[in-house]
């Protein structure tokens, strides 16, 4: 399984309708990939707080529509990153989608932990309160945001949903970029998973990127991970490799506490 993440910069002079049709066509030149994943909210910035209700869309709005056409020409399994969604009732939600080689959507995701504490994010957007899994044919994808890689009983309860490559889609800060590395890793070994994280490059809102958009197998071994500048990172992964493992050291069967079934939508 050949797996390509997409580290766009977002800048602040591109427009975003620019910034729709320049990641279409690094989507598009990733044909032959069989998954191709975009970071959070790389149209408008992922600290851009003041620009999120100008840029607000609906679950099927321009990025939805421009994203869908994208998948299906390069014939690949797209996560999509996120984008800023209006609700029907009007609340913000960070959300990302996924959309099948035909150009189908296949999930949505609404991310569950907002960052910002009493500011940004947090108070100006909606929680998600489902756990999304994605059945792809040869392996299943468990869907994550940015701040949710703090959270480790998330990424258990998708473990549990039957995931067994994690994606975190992510606008992480160059400030804390060593907690990034760390999470990622710590996440992939405690679920016997391959964590596939992919970030925004460059700075906006006056907020540094981290960049280093990483791949961790179950191992917790680095496999690939990119520089600080915008960069395309591909990996061949081997699904089989999560079963193996947990075969081998059979960690997550002697567990004792958190078994209780999670709230799934798929």
């Amino acid at each position: 399984m050949r797996a390509s993440l997409i580290q766009i910069a977002v800048d602040p002079d591109e427009s975003v309708d620019a910034r729709r049709a320049r990641a279409a066509s690094l989507v598009v030149a990733q044909r032959g990939a069989d998954l191709v994943i975009l970071p959070e909210l790389w149209p408008v910035g992922a600290f851009a707080y003041t620009a999120f209700a100008e840029e607000a869309e609906p679950l099927e709005g321009p990025t939805h529509e421009v994203m869908a056409k994208a998948a299906a020409e390069a014939g690949v399994w797209l996560h999509a990153g996120s984008f800023v969604e209006r609700a029907d009732d009007g609340t913000l939600y960070n959300t990302s989608l996924v959309f099948s080689p035909e150009g189908e959507r296949a999930a949505a995701y609404r991310k569950i932990h907002r960052f910002g504490f009493d500011q940004g994010e947090a108070v100006m957007m909606g929680a998600g309160e489902e756990l999304v899994t994605v059945a792809l044919p040869d392996t299943t994808l468990g869907l994550a945001t940015c701040y949710d890689l703090r959270f480790p009983e998330q990424f258990r309860g998708l473990v549990d949903a039957g995931a067994e490559m994690l994606v975190v889609a992510a606008g992480w800060p160059e400030r804390r970029r060593a907690h990034w590395t760390l999470l990622a890793q710590a996440r992939a070994v405690e679920n016997q998973a391959y964590v596939l994280a992919v970030g925004t490059a460059g700075t906006h809102a006056g907020v540094q990127q981290a960049g280093h958009s990483i791949v961790v197998d179950p191992w917790g071994e680095v496999l690939a991970q990119a520089g600080a500048d915008e960069e395309i990172l591909t990996v061949e992964l081997d699904a089989d490799k999560v079963r193996a493992t947990r075969e081998q050291f059979p960690a997550l069967k002697g567990r004792r506490l958190g078994l209780a079934p999670p709230r799934l939508s798929s």
